[in-house]
């Protein structure tokens, strides 16, 4: 096993870390090269991919193992469904791929997740790769002058394994073909998969910062037990791979006579000295207790003090934190 010592991130900062989620999916269709654009034009310090691989190990930006619920794939190759009706990335080639329009989010009867949103079916939207997005990110902070970092997702890598790709390090080869080292101020590196991570830290020797997302114990994300990692003593262990944690809104708070409550879960990883980034801050999804998108913001700002917001809405976000700057 290598000794690979971590990064050390700022514990103190002039204002929290802008997220954007999938892009600005709040406005066009997640993971998409406009969506990027778009969230980067919106003053975002972090794009995020979400990374998975095709059937010739090729790596592209999707949120989800499957195609069925953001893209045509269906119409388009109507006999690739496996046995559970789903099309999977991974029975794909890339050069499939390339024929789908992807489109906004759909729910098992095609209508929209979101109804508000870009509207499903509409535009001409594509697949693109994980190195064709830091590239295209590299781009627009050479055209602007811009800093904006990556916040790359390794999504299921013990499923990944088990349908023959050793998916972290095509991932990691990947950053270090754009010069992410050991820029810790440049990208993070996120994973469910609590043993990915300690294998991406201490065997296969990566220098960039990483993150723990937590989310539920069934989420079936990776073999990992959430509610262990959330305690003092898990989070402590946690400090001795990851820079940051990744937590669920819901993980943060508690309702008391409908009045949120801060839980002890930021405290505690700052304690550690752990980062807290969590996820996801929606205007057209307001967590319980919340009955607006700006109290929800002030809560995650003002009481829980964390470091960073994953969000579909990067200029609402934007201009939250900037205001309390």
């Amino acid at each position: 096993m290598l000794s690979i010592s971590l990064v050390t991130m700022p514990m103190v900062k002039s204002r929290p870390t802008v997220i954007a989620h999938r892009g600005a999916p709040g406005y066009l269709p997640e993971h998409t090269l406009p969506a990027k654009a778009l969230a980067y034009a919106m003053g975002a310090d972090f794009l995020e991919q979400d990374v998975v691989a095709t059937r010739d190990d090729e790596l592209v930006v999707l949120h989800d193992i499957y195609l069925d619920r953001v893209s045509d794939v269906a119409e388009r190759f109507p006999q690739r469904a496996r046995a559970d009706g789903r099309y999977y990335v991974r029975d794909f080639d890339l050069a499939e791929l390339r024929h789908l329009k992807v489109s906004e989010r759909r729910q098992v009867d095609g209508s929209a997740v979101y109804a508000r949103r870009f509207p499903p079916n509409t535009g001409n939207f594509r697949i693109h790769t994980f190195a064709e997005e830091l590239g295209f990110l590299e781009a627009l902070n050479n055209s602007t002058g811009g800093t904006v970092g990556c916040y790359p997702e390794i999504k299921r890598p013990a499923w990944h394994r088990e349908q023959g790709v050793d998916i972290a390090p095509l991932f990691l080869q990947t950053l270090q073909d754009f010069a992410y080292i050991d820029k810790e101020h440049a990208v993070f590196v996120q994973c469910f998969d609590a043993d990915e991570l300690v294998r991406i830290r201490h065997e296969l020797g990566c220098r960039l910062p990483l993150v723990q997302l937590i989310g539920e114990n069934d989420w079936g994300d990776g073999p990992t037990d959430f509610d262990r990692l959330r305690t003092r003593a898990g989070l402590k262990q946690l400090a001795e791979t990851v820079n940051a944690i990744g937590p669920s809104l819901m993980h943060l708070y508690y309702l008391t006579d409908a009045t949120p409550k801060a839980s002890s879960l930021c405290s505690d990883a700052h304690d550690v000295g752990l980062l807290v980034h969590p996820y996801t801050f929606r205007k057209d999804e307001l967590p319980p207790g919340f009955d607006s998108f700006t109290a929800l913001i002030d809560f995650a700002l003002d009481s829980l003090q964390v470091d960073g917001l994953f969000t579909d809405f990067a200029d609402v976000v934007r201009s939250a934190v900037d205001n309390k700057a």
